[in-house]
């Protein structure tokens, strides 16, 4: 059963960074050809939205404890790039041309094409050490730079979401409005962020202690 879940594992994650790679060749062949960072969505948009959508499988596999990671932090991550790039970016074609999307999707696909292989890797038992300190390393930088383009977007996009009263059939039964949902997304949001980045930090110095004791043990 190990080696079934490590295989299917390794097919997963190797799906996802493959996936990813392409959205960055898109992003990157976009930007190069226009000499505009306006056609981020357009190029790798879909694409994002649908590897964005399948990574719930990944909060699945904490909750079925098929990874140690739990599910709690996987949920929190996925539900805020989920509901910023398909119920925000997705759905307003006034925002999909802004520079915050090119920002956000380069800092989220710089991000998984480093995070994808290093588990893909880790499933075979042969991840080099050079990737593991990327992956618990590039994130210190990476990381805000994305959410400062999906807070830059969610703030952009307010104005809009007001005036279309955007998901109102939704939110008809509720005492407030999606606008004011997303405002008070946009407050907690930070909040939340730094929950998960302090998270990674614990999770930084965890791994890399144990990558210098294994190295130190072969010396």
């Amino acid at each position: 059963m190990a080696s079934l879940s490590n295989l299917y594992l390794f097919i997963y994650n190797s799906v996802q960074a493959l996936g990813w790679a392409i959205a960055l060749f898109r992003i990157v062949i976009d930007f190069v050809s226009t000499k505009s960072i306006n056609g981020a969505y357009a190029s790798a948009g879909d694409l994002i939205c649908l590897l964005q959508t399948l990574g719930f499988i990944e909060v699945l596999h904490g909750a079925l404890g098929i990874v140690p990671s739990g599910f709690l932090f996987p949920l929190m991550q996925w539900g805020g790039r989920t509901h910023f790039v398909i119920a925000i970016v997705h759905r307003l074609l006034e925002v999909q041309k802004s520079p915050a999307v090119f920002i956000t999707f380069v800092a989220w696909c710089c991000m998984e094409i480093i995070r994808y292989p290093f588990y893909a890797l880790n499933c075979l038992g042969n991840c080099p050490s050079f990737l593991t300190y990327l992956r618990y390393t590039a994130f210190i930088v990476i990381y805000p730079i994305g959410v400062l383009g999906e807070m830059w977007i969610m703030y952009q996009s307010l104005p809009v979401i007001m005036e279309k009263n955007l998901f109102a059939n939704y939110f008809s039964a509720l005492p407030f409005t999606y606008y004011t949902f997303v405002k008070v997304v946009l407050i907690c949001y930070p909040f939340l962020w730094l929950q998960l980045y302090l998270y990674l930090f614990k999770q930084r110095r965890s791994k890399l202690r144990t990558r210098n004791e294994k190295q130190k043990k072969k010396k």
